[in-house]
């Protein structure tokens, strides 16, 4: 006798596992695989033959385990899922899932358009997409934090540092300007920067005192930002991914040497939109050159 096969179980609310697999309509093989990565447990295993029984009641778990690993879901965030019952909670949480799906699947199509451009010598054309302009900015008092870094790190230490220092700058007379990030070399998956949060603040004085206090903490430091002029250009939220967003640094440079300007400071990232809120097709970057 097998494990697949349909005996009379001496507790009649428990199944076979081959009886469950057809009410389920999922295999076997599909079930085992689920016990073994913790999202569906037998209700019974028998110590003597090893056999999984399962209650009639887990159809449905076993039904939705099998319909989010067909998108392609991790292994946490189904256990999260399920975890979140039935209900809105859970739904929230596959939208959540999805959204990310789709932000990523911009990012590539985004990635892919560059790439061809690049690879069939149409850089031009290319460039030609970003429209470039310059901006003046005041002298401003920053409070920021830098790092070594790698391109997969980049996007959560970009968030986790910028939220640290706008919690910061409330000590600092409030935030007094748009937030950014400056690259001081190359951040890639080979090279790691360093990149510089930066958050201009309200009050030097204060900005000091706090930086005196935490400076050994997150690498943090307060400097005066000199007026100046930036050369810019305005990206989508899919835009800003890496590496596509190189696109959009390589064609301010362009139009920076075509117009006789000279860089004269760490190129940037200027956020002004909300992140969270905002969708793959929405403007919420400037990429920017310091120049003169």
């Amino acid at each position: 006798m097998t494990e697949d096969a349909a005996v009379d179980v001496p507790d009649g609310e428990l199944l076979t596992i081959g009886a469950f697999a057809a009410r389920a309509r999922l295999s076997p093989k599909a079930l085992r695989l689920y016990d073994r990565l913790g999202l569906l447990a037998p209700a019974r295993v028998d110590e003597a033959t090893g056999y999984r029984y399962y209650r009639a009641g887990q159809i449905e778990r076993a039904r939705l385990v099998a319909l989010l690993r067909q998108l392609d879901m991790p292994l946490a965030r189904i256990a999260e899922v399920l975890a979140a019952g039935d209900g809105p909670a859970a739904a929230d949480l596959i939208g959540a899932y999805w959204a990310d799906v789709e932000a990523a699947l911009a990012g590539r199509r985004t990635l892919a358009a560059y790439l061809r451009g690049r690879l069939s010598g149409r850089s031009s054309e290319m460039y030609g997409k970003f429209a470039v302009e310059t901006v003046d900015v005041p002298a401003q008092v920053v409070v920021t934090e830098k790092r070594h870094t790698l391109a997969d790190e980049l996007p959560a230490w970009i968030g986790a540092a910028l939220g640290r220092l706008e919690e910061a700058a409330r000590e600092c007379g409030g935030v007094a300007g748009v937030p950014y990030v400056a690259y001081h070399a190359e951040v890639s998956m080979e090279s790691d920067g360093p990149a510089e949060a930066c958050v201009p603040v309200a009050d030097e004085a204060a900005a000091r005192r706090w930086a005196e206090r935490h400076g050994r903490t997150w690498e943090t430091a307060v400097r005066v930002e000199p007026a100046g002029r930036l050369a810019y250009t305005r990206i989508t939220k899919a835009q800003v991914a890496h590496p596509q967003i190189l696109a959009a640094f390589e064609a301010v440079e362009e139009w920076i040497a075509a117009r006789g300007l000279t860089p004269a400071g760490p190129c940037r990232e200027v956020y002004f939109a909300d992140w969270a809120a905002a969708r793959p097709e929405d403007p919420v970057c400037d990429v920017a050159f310091p120049v003169r």
